[in-house]
């Protein structure tokens, strides 16, 4: 395999993330009524989801360090299936607690999943 097909395979995942990751935390922080059935009201579940936004933009910005640089990519890889991982379960243990909710995070439930699996598999080839 070549050098830069494997840089290709080990990094995909961490490029995707990214570009999701990134305007879901504008919307997080900004306006998640705009996009999720998310009705803020007091001044704390405002700074909640401002924290939930510099959070994602944090581990953006530990993706993007491993996307580019080498000695960063195995712990932005590690970093992206703890999170991925995270979402994932989190929110099929709501599945089964709370029910079913809408297609948006049906959806990103599927994809955190993927992401995460793919990092790990990622990670069990890193040499």
């Amino acid at each position: 395999m070549t050098r830069t097909k494997e840089g290709f395979i080990n990094k995909i995942h961490l490029i995707i993330s990214v570009f999701i990751v990134v305007p879901v935390s504008f919307v997080y922080g900004f306006n998640p009524s705009k996009q999720f059935n998310i009705h803020l009201n007091t001044t704390d579940e405002h700074n909640f989801f401002k924290a939930i936004m510099g959070l994602y933009l944090g581990f953006s910005i530990l993706w993007i360090l491993g996307i580019c640089k080498s000695n960063y990519l195995k712990l932005a890889l590690v970093s992206n299936v703890v999170f991925m991982l995270g979402l994932g379960f989190g929110r099929l243990l709501s599945f089964v607690l709370d029910g079913t909710p809408t297609f948006a995070f049906v959806f990103g439930t599927f994809g955190e999943l993927v992401l995460g699996f793919y990092g790990l598999w990622v990670l069990s080839r890193f040499k």
